[in-house]
């Protein structure tokens, strides 16, 4: 079963810190995906710091978010 992002936090740089429901907490660097235009509001580090939990994953206001496998697959843990 994947890991379900419980909680989750903006830090500075686009960083996120999510802690998943199997313990784990790890980091997720946002930074490549600004220049996509989906992620382009979050250049706003005041919309980027809107991130909240959203069934599986994450999500922002604007409605972006990010497939749970790359965010756990593609975080380092901390």
């Amino acid at each position: 079963m994947r890991p379900r992002a419980k909680e989750v936090e903006a830090l500075e740089n686009y960083i996120l810190k999510i802690k998943f429901d199997n313990g784990e907490i790890k980091k997720f660097d946002v930074k490549p995906y600004l220049n996509h235009k989906a992620f382009e509001e979050l250049k706003d580090y005041k919309e980027f710091s809107k991130v909240k939990i959203a069934g599986l994953s994450i999500e922002w206001e604007n409605g972006a978010d990010i497939c749970p496998d790359e965010l756990y697959n593609n975080s380092y843990s901390i």
